[in-house]
């Protein structure tokens, strides 16, 4: 696990910019540090040493060097893999995973990711060729963001690193920044700067002859199986998770799992513990707040296994950490629970190195609400056209006047989703602010530059694209390629990374998704039912009311901080000069959002969303002045 940066050029890249490239990211790997370069590339990387710690530095380099790599991940099959290399005549100098990557390309190409079972980003220079191999795993858990002019090319594991280079521009994308308002993250392949952009999971990117090229490897696929034994099933859904929990408990280093008191990450501690010769260590944070908390539940499943457990409530007076979050983040990000994930990470990293999370069940085993409401939603009758149009328009005038309470926002909400076709009414599912809204808030520049952008249709796209039979199967394959890489999996590794913590994801292996691809829809989503075979398969391992209990998700108690605790700060940067000179948002909606939600409407989401985007500015880009954003970089 580490960071890695570097720059391939038709000229000769300067190593001293790669160095700082990688010291800026030293939290991802503070245990060392390796450089190579010539006269075409510079690589570098930052080094968190888990597996091989003695032998396993990088850059990592081929019998004859003319093959440069490095890498940040894990791969769990490195021993498989080794052997084989070996009885292909290669010469290994260490005992890790790292060395694999440079003669698993000299035998396979841009193939070889198709032989790896891990977590990985990683960067092969071939310099015979000229030729510079870019690389994400099939989920995305390891993040890639790269530029090129043409006649070179910069990448990185975080967005902070390339902004080293003064030669970068900082002027805010307005496509990503429209799509960060509707889904509280900037998806890919955008980034928040114009000219930056972030690899998409399961792609691959060649660049030869001051060209990119970005291919798609990996994508997941329903392909549903007759199942004749649900209880056979139920068995191979348990050696599966047994298996993708054992591999993932391999480290020199001492590792312990996140426990939240979902069946998740309680079926990984269970797994843990089966598998593991001393108690395992669990962690977990919580709230006072009952209807956020869960840390009965989590104990309960601690109990039953003897874990050595800790736990951490988290409080309004904590948040002094916000402008240091906005820095982790290397883009503004408004998913709420990043705040306990820092946290929990916080206290995980004192104990351990390595902690195992139940991230990946949800969206493989239908865990969300959303998916049975899709399918519910799909049973009813088409509206006539006439009258389809009529709801929407009332489910638009209840959900978007801001004087109207939270009933009846959530009455327009339904009004318009029954309205909708099946792939609007998923997207409007994960949208947090609606177009309306956005165009509301935007100033007259602003949403000149954007008319016509339209967020939901990147998920729309995606949504119709599927081949899954039913509206839950759909929309558990468009979470995996979008809301999972671009929300959940950014917010594990950047806070986890932050204490120098690595993550890993049982749930999250291949091997299980595209097993799991292949399972009935009826035995992930039956009615209001989820996660069906799942809570059959891990029923003897966990106590009843983690079973039972509907999913809280890891948010906070976010309006009512932003209406007690959070209320000064909002309105301090969110009204201030500094916001206002933006020129981006028009200061009478803003004031609007933040007098009706004091006054009790929910306004929390896009609240929340405009004040992180204003702290990240603040840690990024430039602290005063007027946003840059064009005609241009707007795609016009």
């Amino acid at each position: 696990m580490c960071g890695i940066a570097g720059i391939v050029s038709t000229a000769t890249p300067d190593p001293g910019l790669v160095r700082r490239m990688c010291d800026v990211i030293a939290h991802r790997g503070p245990d060392g540090e390796g450089f190579y370069s010539d006269d075409s590339a510079a690589l570098g990387m930052r080094r968190l040493a888990i597996i091989d710690v003695a032998t396993g530095g990088q850059p990592v380099r081929s019998e004859d060097g003319m093959v440069v790599a490095v890498f940040n991940g894990e791969i769990y099959n490195f021993e498989e893999l080794r052997r084989d290399l070996e009885r292909r005549g290669h010469l290994l100098r260490s005992a890790g995973d790292s060395e694999c990557l440079v003669h698993l390309y000299e035998e396979h190409g841009e193939d070889m990711v198709h032989r790896l079972r891990g977590m990985f980003a990683f960067a092969i220079w071939d310099r015979a060729r000229g030729k510079l191999v870019l690389a994400r795993d099939r989920v995305g858990k390891k993040p890639l963001y790269w530029r090129s002019d043409g006649g070179t090319i910069w990448f990185g594991s975080e967005l902070k690193s390339l902004a080293q280079d003064p030669g970068m521009s900082r002027e805010v994308d307005p496509v990503a920044l429209h799509h960060y308002l509707t889904y509280q993250y900037v998806p890919a392949p955008w980034s928040i700067y114009r000219g930056v952009r972030k690899l998409p999971p399961g792609h691959v990117l060649v660049w030869e002859g001051g060209r990119a090229r970005v291919s798609r490897y990996w994508s997941p696929v329903s392909a549903p199986r007759r199942v004749a034994d649900v209880r056979a099933e139920e068995e191979r859904l348990r050696e599966l998770l047994l298996e993708a929990t054992r591999i993932r408990m391999v480290s020199e280093r001492p590792v312990g799992a996140f426990l939240s008191g979902g069946i998740d990450s309680s079926a990984v501690v269970a797994a843990m513990a089966m598998q593991s010769g001393e108690p395992v260590r669990t962690f977990c944070v919580g709230f006072d707040d009952s209807a956020y908390d869960e840390r009965h539940k989590a104990r309960m499943v601690a109990e039953r296994y003897g874990t050595d457990h800790h736990e951490l409530v988290v409080t309004p007076d904590m948040l002094g950490m916000l402008s240091r979050l906005a820095w982790q983040f290397d883009e503004p990000f408004a998913d709420s629970s990043a705040i306990p994930s820092f946290y929990v990470a916080e206290m995980t990293r004192a104990h351990v190195t390595v902690a195992l999370n139940g991230d990946g069940g949800d969206e493989s085993f239908g865990g969300y609400r959303r998916y049975a409401l899709m399918d519910m939603a799909g049973a009813l009758p088409g509206l006539p056209g006439p009258l389809a149009a009529a709801c929407g328009r009332l489910g638009a005038a209840l959900a978007e006047r801001g004087d109207y309470g939270t009933l009846r926002r959530r009455l327009g909400r339904v009004a318009g989703f029954v309205a909708e076709p099946p792939a609007r009414r998923y997207a409007a599912l994960m949208s947090r602010c609606t177009e309306e809204r956005k165009a509301a808030l935007y100033s007259d520049e602003l949403r000149a530059l954007l008319a016509g952008v339209d967020s939901g249709a990147l998920l729309e796209r995606l949504f119709l694209d599927s081949r899954a039979a039913t509206g839950s199967g759909r929309a558990q394959e468009v979470d995996i390629v979008s809301y999972l890489p671009g929300d959940l999996l950014v917010k594990v590794d950047t806070t986890t990374m932050a204490h120098s913590l690595e993550g890993r994801s049982p749930f999250l292996d291949h091997v299980l998704m595209e097993w799991a691809a292949g399972l009935p829809a009826a035995l992930k989503v039956r009615g209001r039912r989820t996660k069906v075979l799942l809570r059959r398969a891990v029923a003897d391992w966990l106590p009843q009311e983690p079973l039972r209990a509907p999913k809280k998700g890891f948010g906070v108690p976010l309006a009512a901080w932003l209406r007690g605790e959070l209320r000064d700060l909002a309105w301090e940067v969110l009204t201030d000069g500094t916001a206002r000179g933006r020129g981006l948002f028009r200061p009478q909606a803003v004031h609007r959002l933040l007098r009706e939600h004091a006054a009790g409407s929910d306004h929390s989401d896009v609240l929340w969303s405009l004040l992180q985007f204003e702290l990240w500015h603040r840690a990024h880009g430039r602290p005063e002045g007027r946003c840059a954003v064009t005609a241009h970089s707007a795609g016009r």
